[in-house]
């Protein structure tokens, strides 16, 4: 294969004066001297006024080595330190140059240039816009000065295990971030997160991030920015508001900002929200109940950079990076009119649906953990479960009984309070009995269920749905009827037509047996 160089002439290092150039290094000159490294061909970009240096440079590495063919090639930046122009320039070349890697192989030459041009050579060789390798030359030792050495690096990052380790630990490390340090074990919501720390890593565009009430979102939002700081990706504060606590003036007011003046009790200016996020992270939780009025204004924001406090006229600045929250269908609000189409589109780049705590059930154990941890870092007491009393509570918070219809804060209140009641610092069976009882109490209030007054409590609660439904409608029978026989008769009504005889008393008894239940008794109930 033969080998081409595609390198920057260097106005400084590659030139110097006529008499003398021989007795200095000279970075292009020297990657055509390697004794152990044939370049076949140069590719020497330069500005279209320095052609006749090019060209003196093109002669002068003939001298040393006849083989190589140097190409000139015009390359025209006004500014060689505009990094957008510079990538950009480079980049044209990049995708409209003939290569032909199954023939040639590639040295992209990094030492010449300016530092703009060296990194935009390096990015486009690592993205494979260049498909080659990196070289970098440098002055020699002692009689070998002029002559140099080179280096060539691969960035082929699966040739080095210890370097490709390191990444993917990092990145583990910072989806461990993401989830508070928690060792959740469900592997929907592990692979949500690792995509969610790839784009907080890579990207600054609006987040949006869905789910219900207590699934964490909030949470969630400030751990990425937490990240994104860590990494200097952001350098201002993180900003929160719920959209459902503010409406009309009070939300523009405290969203935008205004002017001393503008209404009645606005006594002196107010900077708004979105400019105390300048260069870090709003999070709009709810973002849904924002009014239309306060959505044009935020899309503007996050277009432009750019908004009206209230009651001004002069444009304030704010670069921000906008992480959005709701649990409402956004989609249906664009139909109903209740929300912006437009701010829809420009939020709904990246959207994460965060799953509720019932669709998460194998998490409740590292989450328990998790909640006693912060207990005791809030209290200072250090509170655990005796064995049973934590096998006891678990059993109930993963059955089917537990609706947890907060989420994540129904869960921190039931530790909140187990832990507080806990004396000795030992939750006891006693305190997750009182606490599963106070739970079953608000999901599941009492009714005039028929029920109630033949089974306890954990029976009941052990029923599935199904079993509930069905033997809550045999007892309201079973109650009506005079006898037994009757009882079966009504219920067993069609499917006794199929059979030659039937024993609708024996069925019906049975039936009852399977939970405990008597048909006298009943009666007597």
């Amino acid at each position: 294969m033969k080998t081409v160089a595609i390198g920057l002439l260097g106005t400084s290092l590659d030139l110097g004066k006529p008499a003398t150039r021989w007795e200095r290094w000279r970075p292009s000159v020297s990657l055509c001297q390697q004794e152990d490294l044939l370049i076949d061909r140069f590719e020497l970009l330069h500005p279209p006024d320095q052609a006749h240096n090019a060209a003196q440079l093109a002669h002068d590495i003939a001298s040393v080595s006849p083989e190589t063919q140097v190409v000139l090639r015009p390359l025209s930046l006004d500014n060689p330190w505009d990094f957008e122009q510079v990538y950009g320039a480079l980049h044209e070349l990049a995708r409209t140059y003939p290569f032909d890697p199954e023939s040639e192989d590639y040295l992209v030459h990094i030492t010449t240039g300016t530092h703009v041009a060296q990194i935009c050579m390096f990015l486009l060789t690592e993205s494979r816009h260049f498909p080659g390798r990196l070289v970098q030359t440098s002055p020699g030792q002692g009689a070998r000065y002029v002559q140099g050495a080179v280096q060539i690096v691969d960035l082929d990052l699966s040739r080095y295990d210890a370097i490709a380790s390191r990444f993917r630990e990092e990145q583990k490390e910072a989806a461990s971030f993401l989830k508070s340090g928690i060792a959740t074990r469900n592997a929907a919501f592990n692979r949500l997160i690792d995509r969610i720390e790839q784009v907080a890593i890579h990207s600054r565009e609006p987040l949006l991030l869905m789910g219900p009430t207590g699934a964490g979102k909030s949470r969630l939002a400030r751990r990425i920015f937490e990240l994104k700081r860590s990494r200097h990706q952001v350098q201002g504060e993180f900003v929160e508001v719920n959209c459902a606590t503010i409406r009309g003036e009070a939300a523009m007011s405290a969203l935008f900002g205004h002017v001393k003046g503008s209404f009645t009790g606005a006594l002196r200016d107010r900077p708004g929200l979105l400019r105390a996020a300048n260069r870090g992270v709003l999070f709009l939780d709810e973002i849904g109940e924002l009014g239309l009025d306060e959505q044009a204004m935020l899309l503007r924001a996050l277009e432009e950079k750019v908004f009206l406090p209230l009651g001004g006229d002069r444009e304030v600045k704010s670069d921000f990076m906008l992480i959005a929250g709701t649990n409402r269908n956004l989609g249906e609000m664009v139909r109903e009119r209740r929300f912006r189409d437009d701010l829809l589109a420009r939020i709904n780049l990246w959207t994460f649906v965060l799953p509720g705590l019932h669709e998460r059930l194998e998490d409740i154990e590292p989450n328990l953990d998790f909640e006693l941890e912060q207990f005791a870092r809030r209290s200072g007491a250090n509170v655990r479960f005796s064995r049973e009393a934590r096998e006891r509570f678990l059993r109930f918070a993963t059955s089917g009984e537990a609706l947890w219809p907060g989420n994540f804060r129904d869960l921190n209140g039931a530790v909140v309070r187990m832990a507080t009641l806990a004396r000795g610092g030992r939750i006891t069976n006693e305190i997750v009995d009182e606490e599963i009882a106070r739970l079953r109490g608000a999901w599941h209030p009492r009714t005039d269920s028929p029920l109630l007054r033949c089974l306890d409590e954990e029976t009941l609660a052990s029923l599935d749905p199904f079993d509930r439904v069905q033997l809550e409608h045999v007892v309201e029978v079973a109650r009506r009827a005079r006898s037994l026989s009757e009882a079966g008769r009504m219920l067993f009504s069609a499917s006794r037509q199929q059979k030659t005889s039937a024993n609708d008393a024996d069925r019906l008894r049975k039936y009852l047996s399977r939970f405990g239940l008597d048909w006298k008794v009943l009666r007597e109930e």
